[in-house]
């Protein structure tokens, strides 16, 4: 679930490749859609995003479903510490899984940073017709990286007169919550129940570096927390 400008604009350049000067770690767990059991056998090639015909690396799953962990290129570790580097953090690769009897899978846009284990958790769908249809995702870019329009404005007190907005007699940690997939007025957006520990999970990997020193991993992820649970309690 996990890379660097000059790497997206011209990633077969020599530059680009000289700025790629340390090593981070990637792992695969590959799983069944429909029942979450490990599958075995799978074949995972990684390329460089971008370049998809030059395989760098060909893994195959053990019986838990799991990868061998392998060192990619990534760029320099202060690249993802001081603020005031443009350039881009991390290194993007690309990832097609195929297994016997499930729909290929192509991941695109997995993030490796220098010094530390990115795990991508990939889900396969069982064959169930002829027609072998392959499931495409794009990671976008990091949050801290890439350009996204601001957050809507909000009170940080949330008003609580209001008959039926407290459904809860304290504050509680779900098993699952709801996660709109879209604007808070996009009536049409989905909505996806997602387990608690995936979703700050997911959210921490997408806004902060795991290269971080481990107070502010966990300074930044308390707040997580802290943000979410106020959305479960207040329902806001």
């Amino acid at each position: 679930m996990v890379y660097i400008k000059a790497m997206q604009e011209n990633p077969a350049s020599g530059e680009a490749m000289q700025e790629q000067t340390e090593k981070g770690k990637l792992q695969i767990n590959v799983t069944s859609e429909i029942d979450s059991f490990p599958v075995s056998d799978a074949v995972v090639s990684v390329s460089y995003t971008g370049v998809p015909n030059s395989t760098l690396e060909e893994l195959n799953t053990d019986s838990s479903g799991q990868t061998d962990t392998v060192e990619l290129n990534a760029p320099p570790l202060e690249y993802s510490l001081d603020p005031t580097v443009e350039a881009q953090p991390y290194a993007e690769y690309t990832l097609d899984v195929r297994a016997p009897g499930f729909e290929p899978v192509s991941i695109s846009g997995a993030e490796i940073l220098p010094d530390v284990t990115a795990i991508q958790n990939v889900r396969l769908r069982p064959i169930t017709q002829t027609d072998e249809r392959e499931e495409v995702f794009v990671i976008p870019a990091h949050t801290l990286y890439g350009e996204y329009p601001p957050k809507i404005a909000e009170d940080e007190i949330k008003p609580t007169n209001e008959s039926g907005e407290i459904v809860l007699s304290r504050v509680v940690v779900p098993e699952y919550i709801v996660v709109h997939d879209g604007s808070p007025r996009d009536t049409t957006a989905q909505n996806y129940y997602v387990r608690y520990r995936d979703y700050i999970k997911n959210v921490a990997s997408s806004e902060i570096y795991a290269t971080w020193p481990d107070a502010s991993i966990r300074a930044n992820v308390l707040a997580i927390m802290s943000f979410t649970l106020n959305r479960v309690y207040t329902e806001w």
